[in-house]
């Protein structure tokens, strides 16, 4: 907790920059809760100021300072790349740190990257004084403990949420006023894969399952498949508007969770207008520190968790990358292996990779070896189930020879030739 000041200052966002110096290291606010005013004042100093680390994980909308005009004012450095600085990393103008998200809070708070100021957007202040980080508390808190110096944008936009995401307004230093919406991504319409995958792995989901899902077509797919199911809670790191429907509709009750029973327990959120409306004010969604939701220890006590992530190629002995294409730094190791293992360690639990088994090109994303360059983000000693349009396949247990077999049977049946000649000629037996 931070030192309550008497009062805290309402300036503009050019004042409020003002107080950051060169060589400093600032934190930026994650994913809806960009503190994008701020950022544009930020970036109208550059030209004032040398060698700024900017940190964060991924982040919505545009990311000005990773343009290559502003490098000698900004270095970036992200524990996830999102789309908005994918470009910047592979070109060098900005860097990636390969970190659990379990872990990144312990980056700040044991003083491995202390932060000098930090960058947030938060809901007014209400009858006592407490505004909510809305939306985002994941990584946040560990960066106030840290920073030396908070900056907020008062954003009567930002959804005032349950949990640990609240700050006092005398903690922070300088205060903004702003009015701007916040970030939305629609849901968009899956395709005939991602509802064959859905197909399966909702099959796969017993009644009293706790749930860990992310955003994007397969968990839509998986979440519209299970409504006449009953019991399920949710305990994940980030949940969009496949889930809302299940809580209206008496699906998602959270009765049978052991930790944090009859609530949606997260650390981010991101979907749209109706999500944000959805979390606002809501005692039944908690958000807390990424520390406590991606923490092995806390997901294993929960039962039968179903933890449901994705991989760009997984290799026939089970070794799955999801965060880069050869490389290329697409993404981010992020929650996968905390939920992965915490899944596996749960009484009754399956953590399943999915995926279409092709690219959109075609390629198949079961393949002899990972592309060169290519991270390993999951273990193939970790993985359980991988589950693809054509099927599921279970490699716990399994030797080498067995887990190829598996995962030629749910590939694309226009690549298993090629892949049973390459597995042939790396087992020498078939």
């Amino acid at each position: 907790m931070r030192h309550k000041s008497a009062e805290t200052p309402i300036i503009s966002s050019a004042e409020a920059v003002k107080h950051i110096h060169s060589n400093q290291r600032v934190f930026l606010h994650s994913v809806a809760m960009t503190p994008h005013t701020l950022i544009t004042a930020l970036c109208d100093r550059a030209d004032e100021l040398k060698n700024v680390e900017l940190i964060h994980i991924h982040t919505e909308g545009a990311a000005p300072y990773v343009d290559k005009k502003y490098e000698k004012a900004f270095k970036h450095n992200a524990c996830f790349v999102g789309a908005n600085v994918r470009g910047a990393v592979r070109e060098g103008n900005a860097d990636y740190i390969p970190v659990f998200l379990s872990e990144m809070p312990q980056l700040f708070r044991g003083g491995i990257l202390s932060i000098d100021v930090a960058m947030i957007s938060v809901s007014p202040p209400d009858q006592h004084g407490y505004c909510s980080l809305g939306s985002s508390v994941d990584i946040t808190l560990g960066a106030l403990e840290s920073a030396r110096l908070v900056i907020a944008e008062i954003n009567p936009n930002v959804p005032r949420t349950h949990g640990d995401g609240f700050i006092h307004f005398g903690e922070i230093d300088f205060a903004v006023e702003v009015n701007t919406p916040i970030h939305e991504i629609n849901p968009r319409p899956f395709g005939e894969a991602e509802e064959k995958i859905g197909r399966y792995i909702a099959e796969m989901v017993e009644d009293g399952s706790t749930l860990q899902m992310g955003i994007g077509a397969i968990p839509d797919a998986v979440l519209s498949q299970l409504t006449n199911h009953q019991k399920l809670g949710v305990h994940t790191e980030m949940f969009s508007d496949g889930l809302i429907d299940l809580v209206e509709k008496g699906v998602v009750t959270g009765e049978e969770k052991k930790v944090l029973p009859n609530l949606v327990t997260a650390c981010f959120a991101m979907g749209s207008n109706r999500l944000y409306k959805f979390i606002d004010d809501n005692p039944m969604v908690v958000f807390k520190d990424a520390a406590y939701t991606n923490d092995t220890a806390v997901i294993r006590q929960n039962p039968k968790v179903v933890a449901i992530n994705s991989a760009i190629e997984i290799d026939i002995t089970g070794q799955v990358c999801a965060d880069s294409i050869g490389a290329l730094q697409y993404s981010g190791v992020g929650g996968q292996m905390d939920f992965i293992r915490g899944a596996s360690l749960s009484a009754g639990g399956k953590p399943i990779i999915a995926m279409p088994s092709v690219t959109g090109k075609g390629r198949s994303k079961i393949v002899p070896f990972l592309q060169e360059g290519a991270s390993v983000t999951t273990t193939r000693a970790h993985v359980h189930y991988v589950v693809t349009e054509w099927g599921v396949a279970f490699l716990y247990g399994k030797n080498l020879r067995q887990r190829a077999k598996e995962l030629i049977n749910i590939s694309h049946p226009d690549h298993r030739e090629e892949l049973e000649t390459k597995a042939f000629e790396r087992f020498r037996h078939w």
